[in-house]
């Protein structure tokens, strides 16, 4: 990069500081990074309020309030190519339908230093999947296992492959408890051991895959973990990419845990709950791969781009068992957003105790997306200054009565306590507190109060 080429850049990133704190858009460190990484690629952040049409020449819109239907279609329809949309306050279900118009690219989970869900997205990929800043160097090391009873045939095919393009590999057959298969336990124990072994940012791909080009994405996203989702919803295991830090250390931890709990289960829901648990604690920074990356074999000589072809039926069939499973998440999923009946975000205090509150924030579709984030921020501002002895904050935004009940059965299970608030409700500053010198576990205290 030469001076001019820094010169430029710095100018971005400073523009970009003064955009967001002239808008009150908080961001925990891993969102900035990642808008400043955008803002890079594609040129300047502006607000979109309302729908209102962006310049023509920027890279990066910014939308802070859901558009109505009308609005979000006539933004998409002027929306470039080379352009990417951000919401600071993905969590919200209001823009789930300006999400349904466009192509999820990834998003970012709350942290303590930015209580929010962010989302991003787009046209489509071509913006983001190659360019003068595309890297065909990155650091990458490619993963695969397989049955050891299977024979070596389809590894060496993708052995030789990754030679091909010069990418170094660590591909091993594994014991495994069926000679068929490598159940999601093996798998995670296998990914988790290279990522301990290994330095580079892992890229898991399953052995009997074929390769059409070098799949060099992955590595070029700075991120922590990515994936395919089918049907916008159904998280695939088939390709994973692992970045080296903290958070993609836990989502191993967190998958292996669960995987080992319970064996019986299909892997692709087990990956998604440990994804769902490390991105309410920590902000994921997490990638939806495109389809490219987790292509059917009927995509192979179509004008569809592939990059990474898996054996597998164009109906999916071998993601999910039951073809109405997962019906309560499928529209969260669809939408990019954690649903009502996960916690959104958990803040863990200093306080040495198991003991755990439970927020619930209802009335949600009747607030606009500044006061649910406002209140978002309050909650977790006030735990972070007085915890009131507990030990967790778990925070789960309900849009309906059925979410409403799921969270509390859940809380009620855990053994919780339980506060049930409005977005408009102000908070003392001792909520904490003056709950935790209750202790009947499993009640639920519910703010009063009428909008004014």
């Amino acid at each position: 990069m030469t001076s001019a080429d820094t010169a430029q850049a710095d100018g971005l990133q400073t523009n970009l500081d003064h955009f967001l704190a002239s808008n009150g858009i908080k961001l925990n460190a891993a969102q900035r990074r990642r808008v400043g990484w955008l803002v890079h690629r594609l040129g300047n952040a502006v607000l979109s309020q309302g729908g209102s049409v962006p310049v023509r020449d920027s890279g990066v819109i910014v939308v802070v309030e859901p558009p109505s239907g009308p609005a979000a279609e006539t933004l998409y329809r002027t929306l470039r190519t080379g352009c990417a949309v951000v919401i600071p306050f993905g969590e919200n279900p209001a823009f789930d339908f300006l999400k349904s118009k466009l192509t999820d690219f990834g998003t970012i989970g709350p942290g303590t230093d930015g209580p929010h869900e962010m989302w991003w997205g787009g046209v489509n990929w071509r913006a983001l999947g190659t360019g003068k800043a595309f890297r065909t160097d990155a650091p990458l090391r490619v993963i695969s296992c397989y049955p050891r009873g299977r024979g070596d045939e389809q590894a060496q095919r993708l052995r030789d492959q990754l030679a091909e393009y010069r990418i170094a590999c660590d591909i091993a057959a594994v014991d495994t408890a069926d000679d068929g298969c490598v159940h999601a336990s093996e798998k995670a124990a296998f990914v988790r051991q290279m990522w301990q072994q290994h330095r580079e940012p892992l890229l898991f791909i399953e052995a009997d895959a074929v390769l059409t080009e070098a799949p060099m994405l992955p590595s070029n996203l700075d991120c922590d973990l990515a994936l395919h989702k089918w049907n916008r919803w159904e998280m695939s295991a088939r390709t994973l990419y692992v970045g080296r830090s903290a958070a993609a250390e836990a989502l191993l931890h967190n998958w292996h845990h669960i995987a080992t709990a319970y064996p019986s289960v299909w892997e692709g829901y087990l990956l998604d709950q440990a994804w769902c648990l490390t991105s309410s604690q920590m902000p994921l920074d997490t990638v939806w791969l495109p389809r490219s990356y987790h292509a059917p074999t009927e995509d192979t000589g179509t004008p569809r781009h592939t990059t990474i072809v898996h054996d597998l039926p164009a109906d999916n069939a071998d993601l999910g068992p039951d073809a109405e499973f997962g019906i309560a998440m499928r529209t969260a999923r669809r939408a990019g957003r954690s649903g009502g009946r996960d916690s959104m975000i958990v803040v863990k205090s200093q306080a040495m105790t198991s003991d755990a509150i439970t927020v619930i924030m209802r009335d949600i579709a009747s607030s606009d997306a500044r006061e649910i984030a406002a209140s978002i921020e309050a909650v977790t501002g006030a735990f972070a200054a007085d915890c009131g002895g507990f030990g967790r904050l778990e925070l789960s935004l309900c849009p309906w009565q059925d979410d409403i009940r799921a969270a509390k059965s859940a809380a009620k299970s855990a053994n919780n306590r339980i506060i049930e608030i409005a977005p408009w409700q102000t908070l003392p500053a001792d909520l904490f507190r003056t709950i935790g010198q209750s202790r009947d576990a499993g009640s639920v205290v519910v703010m009063a109060g009428h909008r004014g």
